[in-house]
C-alpha cells in the first residue's frame, strides 16, 4: 500500500457498514478502535452470532440513524481513557481512507459527548501510515451531504437482517421463508401471533411473545390466518406504531379479507369484477337476485377461504333456497354473477412489490366450479395478457399490499378481479412455475430497509 499521512483527526468511511463518511480522531494511545453505537443488540444463532446497532454519524443530529449488522469476532475488556473498564462488542470491518481499503477490529460503544463519531487505535493504523500529530485532515475532504443525497440507497451494503415471520402454521410457506431468509445470511424467526401481547402506550409501544419483549425486527413478514384476521393485524398495527417495516400493513389485510369492503375498494378504483350484490336483510329475496342478474349465481360467505361457504346456485329457486338458508343462519353474504365463460378455472396472479412475478392457471377438480388447490384443483403456469397484468398490479396496489395473490376470471367483457389475498400460499405457483418466489419477497424486504436520504432540516 502506498503511504498514508494522517493528522490528528481524518475524514474515513466504513463501506460495509453503510457509513461512507465519518470523522475520527487518531489516538496512537488506544489499541483498539471505538466507534459511537446505539441500540446494540445481539442476534442470530450462538455458534455464528451477529450484532445489530445504530450510528448516528453526525454529532448533534439524531435525523441521520444508520442501522448496521456486522458477525461478532469478540467480546473484550477495554479501559477508556478516564480509567471506566467496559465490556465491549468486537466486530471486523474494512476502513476506507484516501482511495485505500484495509480490514480493522473496531469495538461498539457510546460516544455520544464525543465530537468524533469514531476513534482510530493502533490496531487499525498499519505500516503504510505516518502520523503528524499537530495537522489534521489531511486525507481527502468527505461530507455528511452523501447522507442527503439519493446515493445512500444505491451504495447501502446488503446486510444481515432480522426478521419475524408471523404465522401459527409449520406449512411449504413459512418453511420456505425461513430457509430462504437464512441461505441469504439473515435471521428469520417464526412468531405465533396468538402468543404476541402488547404494551400499548404512546412513549414506547412494544411487542411481548412468551413473556418476553419481542427484539427490534428489521422487517416482519405476516403470514395471518382468515381465523385470527382481528387479532393478526392488530399485532401489525402495533409493529407499524414502532416503526418497523411490514411486508403487507395492517389495513391492507384487514380490507383485503372482509370480502364486502374488498370489493366496494376494487369498484372505487374501477377494477373489473363479477357483478355483486349485498343486503343484510332484503324483504324480498327477489331483489338481490335481480341486482345480479339471472341465475346461475355465486352465493358467498363473507368470511370464506378457500373455497369454503361459496355455492353455486344453477337456478333461480336453487339461489332463493340458498339465500334464504344462509339468512335463517345469520350469515353475511354476497350474491354475483356467474361468469360461465370461466368453465371452473382462474388466474392466481402473484404480485410482489408491484409486478406480476408468476401466474397460474387452476382448475376445479372434475365436477367442481371452484379451482381452489386445496379442493383437489391442478394448476399450471400460464402467459397473462397485458390486461390481465395491469388489472392484478391495480388491485395489488388498490389495498397497498406488498406481497399478493390476485385471482381472475377471464371473461368476454375483459378479466374480472375474484378475490385479493393477503396470504398467499407460495407452494402451488413455485412448484407450478418453477420460480422462487420466496426469494424476490426477499430482496423486496432487502431493498425496503436500506437506509433512505435523510432530508435537510431548514
Amino acid at each position: 500500500m502506498d503511504t498514508l499521512n494522517f493528522g490528528w483527526e481524518e475524514w474515513v468511511a466504513l463501506p460495509d457498514l453503510g457509513l461512507p463518511a465519518l470523522k475520527a480522531k487518531i489516538d496512537t494511545g488506544a489499541r483498539t478502535s471505538a466507534l459511537h453505537a446505539n441500540n446494540i443488540e445481539v442476534f442470530g444463532p450462538a455458534s455464528k452470532p451477529k450484532v445489530r446497532f445504530n450510528v448516528f454519524p453526525v454529532a448533534g443530529m439524531d435525523t441521520v440513524d444508520i442501522t448496521c449488522s456486522a458477525p461478532i469476532k469478540d467480546r473484550r475488556e477495554v479501559t477508556s481513557s478516564n480509567g471506566e473498564t467496559e465490556l465491549r462488542y468486537v466486530i471486523e470491518t474494512p476502513l476506507a481512507v484516501g482511495g485505500q481499503v484495509w480490514p480493522i477490529e473496531v469495538t461498539l460503544t457510546d460516544r455520544s459527548s464525543m465530537s468524533a463519531r469514531m476513534l482510530l487505535g493502533r490496531q487499525a493504523l498499519q505500516d503504510h501510515i505516518t502520523i503528524t500529530a499537530s495537522e489534521k485532515r489531511l486525507q481527502p475532504e468527505l461530507g455528511y451531504d452523501v447522507y442527503h443525497s439519493p446515493a445512500m440507497r444505491k451504495t447501502a451494503p446488503k446486510r444481515s437482517l432480522r426478521i419475524a415471520v408471523l404465522s401459527r402454521e409449520d406449512n411449504y410457506s413459512t418453511r420456505r421463508l425461513v430457509e430462504v431468509g437464512e441461505a441469504r445470511g439473515h435471521t428469520v424467526e417464526v412468531i405465533n401471533t396468538t402468543r404476541c401481547y402488547m404494551a400499548i402506550n404512546a412513549m414506547a409501544p412494544e411487542v411481548h411473545y412468551d413473556g418476553k419483549r419481542l427484539p427490534r425486527y428489521d422487517a416482519v413478514i405476516p403470514r395471518i390466518g382468515a381465523s385470527v384476521t382481528a387479532y393478526g393485524t392488530a399485532v401489525i398495527r402495533q409493529f407499524e406504531t414502532t416503526g418497523t417495516y411490514c411486508v403487507n400493513g395492517s389495513a391492507g389485510i384487514t380490507a383485503s379479507r372482509d370480502k364486502l369492503h374488498a370489493h366496494q375498494i376494487l369498484a372505487g378504483k374501477k377494477i373489473g369484477m363479477p357483478t355483486t350484490a349485498f343486503a343484510a336483510s332484503p324483504h324480498d329475496t327477489a331483489n338481490i337476485l335481480g341486482l345480479v342478474g339471472s341465475a346461475p349465481v355465486i352465493v358467498k360467505l363473507l368470511e370464506s377461504t378457500q373455497g369454503k361457504g361459496v355455492v353455486l346456485a344453477e337456478t333461480k329457486k336453487a339461489a332463493e333456497s340458498v339465500i334464504d338458508a344462509f339468512r335463517g343462519l345469520r350469515a353475511n353474504f354476497l350474491v354475483q354473477d356467474f361468469v360461465k365463460e370461466a368453465a371452473g378455472e382462474d388466474i392466481r396472479c402473484l404480485v410482489v412489490d408491484g409486478k406480476v412475478v408468476a401466474s397460474m392457471k387452476r382448475t376445479g377438480a372434475e365436477g367442481d366450479f371452484r379451482s381452489n388447490l386445496h379442493r383437489g384443483g391442478s394448476a399450471k403456469s400460464v402467459r397473462i395478457t397485458k390486461a390481465e397484468r395491469e388489472t392484478a398490479v391495480r388491485a395489488a396496489r388498490a389495498f397497498g399490499l406488498g406481497t399478493s395473490g390476485v385471482d381472475l376470471l377471464r371473461s368476454e367483457a375483459g378479466p374480472k378481479v375474484l378475490e385479493v389475498n393477503s396470504s398467499p400460499g407460495f407452494e402451488g405457483i413455485e412448484k407450478a412455475t418453477g420460480k422462487d418466489i420466496v426469494g424476490l419477497v426477499y430482496d423486496m424486504v432487502e431493498a425496503r430497509v436500506r437506509p433512505q436520504a435523510v432530508r435537510r432540516r431548514k
